[in-house]
């Protein structure tokens, strides 16, 4: 019997320290879902952003029906604006959790009061299709002491061009190509580029600090 008692405390053991170990790892892990959906973790608190929203939509990325079974109860949906390649209305309504977009900023930017090392800020940046403006917000996210950018729909400079030490700046294309075309500079140790359709190319140089996001899945780790 003491062996059994043995392994078994060992066993016991192995377990909390697993859970120890993930509860104190000081990273955040981003996992680019499609489009402009992002999963958001540090261990504790769940975000996403842009997601969910409609498969396929106007030809944009697809995603398996797992990754809408397997969203975190509770979690937090911040959306940059409503279009359906970016937000869902029908899939909204069957998750719990706390839900933002443009159309409530005000609470959003309140979320620092209840979580702990996080702050958020929005800009109201242009998102123009076939020459009608929509309402469209991009944000800066400062959590546990990083700066994460995200862009959203659209190719509007002023306000990201005034960020400093930004940490990852998740950006579509053509604000990447707006940036080069334009000599501004971006002040980010690291790009993300999103919101490609599924066969897109990028032509050209790929600087080191860039990764293009077309593997659905791919995992973005930052520690702190």
């Amino acid at each position: 019997m003491t062996n059994f008692y043995q392994k078994l405390l060992l066993i016991f053991t192995i377990i909390c320290f697993s859970n120890f170990g993930f509860s104190q790892s000081n990273e955040i892990k981003i996992k680019f879902i499609g489009n402009c959906g992002l999963y958001m973790t540090d261990g504790e608190n769940n975000f996403y952003i842009d997601f969910p929203y409609k498969s396929g939509a106007h030809k944009y990325m697809e995603y398996d029906k797992s990754e809408i079974d397997n969203i975190k109860d509770n979690a937090i949906f911040i959306f940059t604006h409503r279009h359906s390649d970016h937000y869902s209305a029908k899939l909204l309504k069957k998750l719990t959790g706390q839900k933002f977009d443009p159309w409530n900023i005000n609470e959003l930017e309140n979320l620092g009061e209840t979580i702990p090392n996080f702050g958020i800020q929005a800009f109201q940046t242009s998102h123009k299709v076939f020459g009608v403006s929509f309402k469209h917000f991009s944000y800066l996210i400062t959590w546990h002491g990083k700066k994460i950018y995200i862009s959203g729909d659209t190719g509007d400079l002023e306000d990201l061009s005034k960020i400093k030490n930004i940490d990852w700046a998740f950006v579509n294309p053509w604000i990447y190509m707006n940036a080069e075309n334009e000599k501004v500079k971006i002040d980010a140790k690291n790009f993300g580029m999103y919101h490609l359709y599924p066969n897109q190319e990028i032509n050209g140089e790929i600087p080191e600090n860039l990764i293009i996001l077309k593997n659905q899945g791919e995992i973005i780790t930052i520690p702190y």
